[in-house]
């Protein structure tokens, strides 16, 4: 009975993690939804939409960094329902429609409160819920009810948008509904999240305060070769990640998709396929490869192909429904990578007292991709109008997922080393 209870605690808490995850982005990545009435509202083009993503990102991936102290420093009791909090205040700031300075600055404050005070927090919670051989499912399970969560708020943010009109009002209406709700979430994450116990010992259990002990977590971190090459693993999925976004226009400039169906789709796109993503991606690297990073490695040999073909479809005269069908079929195996690409940091064996300094490096690493690719691509859609310019950008994300392949393949090989050589001194 005590057993079940604390499996059934688990998935609660778990549930409550995805709840905060699922909601707590939707104003940083606003464009999914909003893309269009974010140029003819606000008047911002590709590449400024591109710069803001870019800000966000520098802030992000410095944030990180910083993260890999402040995750294993403080409690995710309080810094989870802070940065709910004060991400739905810089979204009333939003619901303003600053101009371009307001706007960019409203991207830092919220880089700095969804990603440096939350992101690896959360990973950290995820992976100290399940053990080694359930990393794929809670990590699979995390990004799946995080897309359904997606869903399901975006599509209101849409339909509050309609309903007002399709213009300002509507925008506006939207903003507040993602500001709003991760308010809500992170009062009831305060109320139904554990206070994490601060360690004040070094790896040898000698006290030497908390500080100095979250400093030697860091440096203890950063001697795991795996854990380097599991974060670059993260680096060029999220590298071909970034391109999935331009589907968005790309399917609106090339096919003739309607602004409302532009953002359905914008939202099937970045936020449903979490909810196939998530389980299929856990299932196949748990139970059918029982490796994270061997799954990985095959994805990206997966990803290659296909992007490959898609490439050469024609286009200009192919069925809206078969393009939409196609796209979003690629941005599916992507997502199925998404879901476990932090799994091998458990995979690998590092000890759970550096899990937060070891998400942090991940994500610090990981997440890097979204300094460039969103100003990279956009800016070659801006001087490269028309098909064109999308074939570069899915020749780069191409060449992305080759790197990825070769960097997975070291993974696996350096993860079966160390499994070989703990066996030997067993």
């Amino acid at each position: 009975m005590e057993k079940q209870l604390k499996q059934g605690n688990k998935w609660v808490k778990l549930m409550v993690l995805i709840l905060g995850g699922g909601t707590i982005y939707k104003l940083g990545s606003m464009k999914d939804v909003f893309y269009i009435p974010m140029q003819e509202i606000m008047g911002l083009t590709h590449t400024q939409i591109g710069i803001a993503m870019s800000v966000y990102s520098v802030v992000m991936t410095m944030g990180y960094f910083v993260s890999m102290y402040v995750a294993d420093r403080f409690s995710k009791k309080k810094l989870i329902p802070f940065s709910l909090i004060s991400v739905g205040f810089v979204g009333f700031y939003l619901a303003t429609f600053p101009g371009y300075t307001g706007f960019l600055i409203s991207y830092v404050l919220l880089a700095l409160f969804s990603e440096m005070t939350y992101w690896p927090v959360l990973l950290k919670a995820v992976r100290l819920l399940g053990n080694e051989n359930e990393q794929g499912r809670m990590f699979g399970f995390l990004e799946a009810g995080r897309g359904l969560i997606d869903t399901i708020t975006a599509f209101i943010a849409l339909w509050i948008f309609v309903q007002l009109g399709e213009g300002e009002a509507g925008f506006r209406g939207g903003l507040l509904w993602f500001s709003i709700v991760p308010m809500i979430i992170g009062v009831i994450s305060y109320f139904m999240l554990d206070d994490d116990e601060i360690r004040d010992t070094n790896s040898k259990g000698k006290k030497v305060g908390k500080n100095i002990a979250t400093f030697a977590n860091i440096k203890e971190t950063l001697t795991y070769p795996e854990v380097w090459v599991a974060s670059f693993t993260v680096f060029f999925v999220y590298s071909v990640y970034c391109g999935l976004t331009y589907f968005i226009p790309f399917l609106s400039e090339i096919y003739g998709l309607p602004v409302a169906l532009v953002g359905a789709y914008g939202i099937i796109n970045q936020y449903g396929l979490k909810m196939v993503g998530g389980p299929v991606g856990g299932y196949l690297a748990d139970k059918k490869f029982k490796s994270p990073s061997k799954y990985l490695r095959f994805a990206f040999v997966l990803s290659i192909v296909t992007m490959s073909i898609f490439m050469f479809l024609p286009h200009e005269s192919m069925n809206v429904y078969v393009g939409m069908t196609a796209t979003l079929g690629f941005g599916a195996i992507i997502f199925t990578q998404r879901a476990v690409f932090f799994a091998p940091m458990e995979e690998i064996g590092t000890p759970h007292r550096i899990a937060g300094s070891v998400m942090g490096l991940g994500s610090f690493i990981g997440y890097a991709p979204s300094i460039f690719c969103y100003v990279l691509y956009g800016s070659i859609l801006d001087k490269m109008p028309g098909l064109a310019g999308y074939k570069v950008v899915w020749s780069i994300m191409i060449g992305f997922a080759i790197l990825g392949f070769f960097t997975s393949n070291k993974l696996v090989k350096m993860i079966s080393t160390r499994k070989e050589q703990n066996q030997e001194i067993a």
